[in-house]
């Protein structure tokens, strides 16, 4: 008999991973070195950031991780303060893409995912910066996101058959089962 933990785990296959630029790291060093010179504060703390901002920022660069699953997209980083994030792609409304002038600079864009529900103050519920082939990923998302929809509003893909289903053997095990049950039973009587 199949094993119905079978099913649960095809529900969080990977379908693509994100990988994160390099430029990463320069970028998040100018844009803190520039914030430290614009704070009468940070003018103190510049000397310990341009020190030991380069450990933190490596640190911070391994610790980014994103995946898009057949039925969630997952995002982790954070060194000191880590974050983890997983949002079902039937809530993502749209995709974003934006860009300042230091991000262009690195040719890096920053990825805005905005879902239902979110609320007005919050620019969005989750923020990509880096991804490589961006675009690429974005319509992964996308297209993962109209396959879920599909079979959320038709109940399973048109195009997909019965026995493709991970469930199938399972049902057919049981329904033949039943068909025993029932004949023992009619000829008892």
């Amino acid at each position: 008999m199949a094993n119905i933990s079978d099913s649960a785990s095809t529900k969080s296959r990977i379908v693509s991973e994100a990988k994160f630029d390099p430029r990463i790291k320069s970028y998040i060093l100018w844009a803190g070195t520039a914030l430290c010179i614009i704070t009468i504060a940070g003018i103190l703390l510049l000397p310990f950031w341009l020190t030991l901002g380069r450990m933190y920022i490596n640190r911070y660069f391994e610790s980014l991780h994103c995946e898009l699953k057949t039925r969630a997209l997952h995002f982790k980083k954070g060194v000191l303060f880590q974050t983890e994030r997983t949002i079902p792609l039937d809530k993502i409304q749209d995709l974003t893409f934006k860009e300042g002038p230091l991000l262009r600079y690195f040719g890096l864009s920053t990825l805005y995912v905005e879902t239902a529900g979110q609320s007005a103050q919050s620019a969005s519920d989750m923020s990509l910066i880096g991804i490589i082939d961006s675009q690429v990923f974005r319509e992964k998302v996308l297209d993962q996101r109209d396959i879920v929809t599909d079979i959320q509003s038709t109940g399973r893909l048109n195009n997909t058959s019965e026995d493709s289903s991970p469930l199938y053997p399972v049902l057919k095990e049981i329904h033949q089962t039943l068909i025993n049950i029932e004949k023992k039973l009619d000829s008892r009587n």
